[in-house]
């Protein structure tokens, strides 16, 4: 059995509950289930269940040295230039965090495992667009551009696998948690 696997940070409730309130308002937008909102840090793909166990010790293994971090949401964004795809809010520049993801990317590299070659974008998903035309999604970004959450302290991310679903959203399943004890 394969299991199609990232890793990501929850966001606390009641950010989660902020960004609720600016799921509306854009043509085409099939908003995220608050539950389903994180940061990803490593998209992995599709990995058969004996290498998602390599990839849990390597992961473990990678992050051992990263303690806790701070970390908050700013500002809004789309990817797509002409024909926009997505609608995300932005996470403020954070070392640490680009630290934990480059290690993630590292673990999945060591065991031979999949990674996402994109360059890495630290965001959370609000929103897949269809048919949305450039001028709402521009208009998203405006409204909620200068968006600042508080600050809130990392101290665990988890290994989730994800099932996609013909009607509905995607089921995230943490499979791993992972404390930061640096």
């Amino acid at each position: 059995m394969s299991l199609r696997l990232f890793t990501a940070l929850t966001i606390p409730g009641d950010i989660a509950e902020d960004l609720s309130r600016f799921m509306r308002g854009v043509d085409g937008a099939a908003w995220r289930p608050v539950e389903n909102l994180h940061v990803t840090l490593a998209f992995y793909g599709e990995l058969m269940e004996p290498d998602a166990k390599d990839l849990d010790s390597a992961i473990e293994e990678a992050t051992a040295s990263i303690g806790p971090f701070p970390i908050a949401l700013k500002g809004a964004g789309s990817f797509g230039k002409d024909e926009p795809s997505a609608l995300w809010m932005g996470v403020e520049e954070s070392p640490a965090l680009r630290e934990l993801s480059a290690a993630c990317v590292r673990a999945a590299r060591r065991i031979g495992a999949p990674v996402e070659a994109r360059k890495y974008t630290p965001h959370v998903t609000m929103a897949y667009l269809r048919g949305t035309t450039l001028d709402q999604a521009e208009r998203f970004v405006a409204r909620h551009g200068l968006y600042h959450s508080r600050s809130w302290r990392v101290d665990r991310f988890g290994l989730f696998s994800s099932t996609l679903r013909k009607s509905g959203p995607s089921l995230y399943l943490e499979e791993a948690a992972y404390p930061l004890l640096g």
